[in-house]
């Protein structure tokens, strides 16, 4: 006689929250004003203002865009503001910053959707292997809204887990 084989796992009453469902979709770009610089050094405004004109803002329709300097130059705030006023248009999102800075912000908005109450005395798991590039502040604020609510938080799959945190007994 054979016995039943138990899923362990499907009974333990963990909940996995995979932070790859709420990848905010769309093409990343860094809009660098590197080039745009004379010598890399120092921006002439009147060039400036006419690449502004002259350059095709279409090409950025629907891409979440991260406008930045990468030369170690003294860039004007105005310009920065120029170039989001072009980009506005046609952007998903524009934001101030590099590539990591980008990530932050879109999956900052992406948890907002997320309603942590639900998540209220639950043992969650958060979901460790993805085939997208998760970045590490998103499992920071999935964390900073979770713990307070959460009776454990742990992380890695389901079988195989990292203790992360564990509620106080109650009184």
């Amino acid at each position: 006689m054979s016995e039943e084989i138990i899923n362990k796992v499907a009974n333990s009453g963990l909940i996995t929250i995979d932070l790859e469902e709420f990848y905010p979709k769309g093409e990343r770009v860094l809009f660098d004003l590197k080039p745009l610089l004379f010598h890399e050094l120092i921006l002439k405004e009147k060039d400036f203002r006419e690449y502004i004109k002259q350059h095709d803002w279409t090409t950025y329709k629907d891409k979440l865009v991260a406008v930045t300097c990468t030369a170690d130059a003294v860039v004007p705030t105005w310009a920065y503001m120029l170039v989001s006023i072009a980009l506005e248009p046609f952007a998903k999102k524009i934001v101030f910053g590099n590539s990591d800075t980008l990530e932050a912000v879109v999956f900052h908005e992406a948890l907002q959707t997320i309603h942590y109450e639900d998540y209220k005395d639950k043992r969650v798991v958060i979901k460790g292997c993805s085939n997208l590039p998760v970045s590490t502040h998103a499992y920071v604020e999935l964390v900073k809204g979770l713990r307070p609510l959460v009776k454990s938080i742990m992380y890695g799959e389901p079988c195989s887990t990292v203790p992360l945190y564990k509620a106080p007994l109650a009184k």
